[in-house]
């Protein structure tokens, strides 16, 4: 197969030759957004799921379909280091300043540029991390208190008043939404709390892991009423058949049968993993159809290359006793798996270990999906485990892995 003609794209939010299965939800935050741009009642979305499914790539289609339809998009990827107010300042200055352009500044966009100005001036204060050129002079009494829900809250506003004069909507996508601190995703919902009790035009449209679903319900208990969470998991088999499917199909390829079902079975149906199991039979195949041996020998090298990338990436942020912990999980399968389960094999108690989890839990590399509940966020990643720890050390010695 001419590797020049590669269809696929496996890539950390890069988007694949066919978004298979995806419309409903992108026509759902479609319609709210178009509702919230009209005053009429619509929640922020947050989409929620592990990684590989393909949520980076779903916000950007509703981004990227949004600025096509005039909306104002502010786009931020929140990193584990960095504060709300650091990563919402400079995109929220370039976008009021956007709205500036090819007319007379009215007076509702000055205003939010001096509420920004004083909304930085004091949050300097307290997050050393903010760095962003101002336009305007701060004003006392703007956005200036210092407390970082009611100043954000009021610029917001600010910003929403001056969406609302020039007739469009102020639209936050923000990716890896549980990175933010649960003090800092207060401030944010309370803020969009407001603009939707005063029906302004300012909404989000974020994503993240899945425990950002508890995060957020910890942080206001209203949460769960101003935000529609929208679960983004593996792809059912028809879906999955057309990601694979079809960008070789537009080449002129095709699958065997027999391939296609071997990649599905591997892939489990997530978006990335087909992307990579897709790269790599169309490289091995002399020809099409693309046949079983030739999916066969691309879970090979497919695995090799996750290895050394995306899992590995992962696995050397961990610590040898975090990366004890996960072999443990992994001993016992793909899980979820009770947290007393995973203490037994290490040897310890619960008590013992649940620092070690709350901390894998913040480094986004484990999540509860109920209640003394334990899995990966990295789907396929009990078997790296295997692969790169085969003897397991705890409390009872070295277990191998089968």
């Amino acid at each position: 197969m001419e590797p020049r003609k590669n269809p696929y794209a496996p890539g950390a939010g890069t988007p694949p030759p066919e978004l298979a299965g995806r419309g409903e939800l992108i026509e759902r935050a479609a319609i709210a957004l178009d509702r919230i741009r009209e005053r009429r009642s619509a929640r922020s979305f947050v989409f929620y799921g592990l990684r590989g499914v393909g949520k980076t790539v779903l916000i950007n289609k509703v981004r990227q379909d949004a600025e096509a339809r005039a909306f104002t998009c502010v786009w931020i990827e929140a990193p584990e280091d960095r504060s709300l107010p650091a990563l919402l300042a400079p995109p929220l200055r370039a976008a009021l300043l956007k709205l500036s352009t090819g007319e007379a500044m009215r007076a509702g966009l000055k205003k939010a540029l001096v509420a920004l100005a004083s909304f930085v001036g004091a949050m300097k204060v307290k997050y050393k991390d903010i760095e962003v050129a101002l336009d305007y002079k701060p004003q006392k009494g703007l956005a200036d208190s210092g407390d970082l829900e009611t100043d954000l809250a009021d610029l917001l506003t600010n910003i929403g008043e001056a969406a609302l004069e020039r007739g469009t909507a102020i639209v936050l996508f923000i990716d890896e939404l549980q990175y933010v601190k649960e003090d800092e995703l207060a401030a944010l919902i309370t803020a969009l709390h407001r603009a939707s009790q005063n029906q302004l035009p300012v909404t989000m449209v974020a994503a993240g892991l899945p425990q950002l679903v508890g995060q957020t319900g910890r942080a206001k208990s209203y949460a769960e009423r101003l935000f529609e969470f929208v679960r983004v998991d593996s792809l059912d088999d028809k879906a999955g058949r057309d990601a694979l499917c079809v960008p070789a199909e537009r080449e002129g390829a095709k699958y065997e049968e027999r391939a296609v079902s071997e990649i599905l079975r591997q892939t489990k149906g997530y978006p990335y993993f087909l992307q990579e199991w897709g790269k790599h039979s169309w490289n091995i195949a002399d020809a099409s159809p693309i046949e079983l041996k030739d999916a066969e020998s691309a879970s090979v090298a497919a695995l090799a290359e996750l290895d050394n990338s995306f899992f590995r990436v992962r696995f050397d942020r961990l610590t040898p006793a975090e990366k004890r912990y996960m072999r443990a999980m992994a001993e016992l399968g793909q899980g979820p798996h009770r947290s007393g389960d995973i203490a037994h094999i290490l040897g310890k108690s619960v008590t013992s270990v649940a620092p070690m989890r709350n901390t894998l839990i913040s480094k986004g590399m484990i999540y509860s999906p109920s209640h003394g509940d334990t899995a990966f966020t990295v789907p396929l990643f009990d078997g790296f485990m295997k692969r790169i720890m085969p003897k397991l050390e705890t409390g009872k010695g070295k277990m191998g892995a089968e």
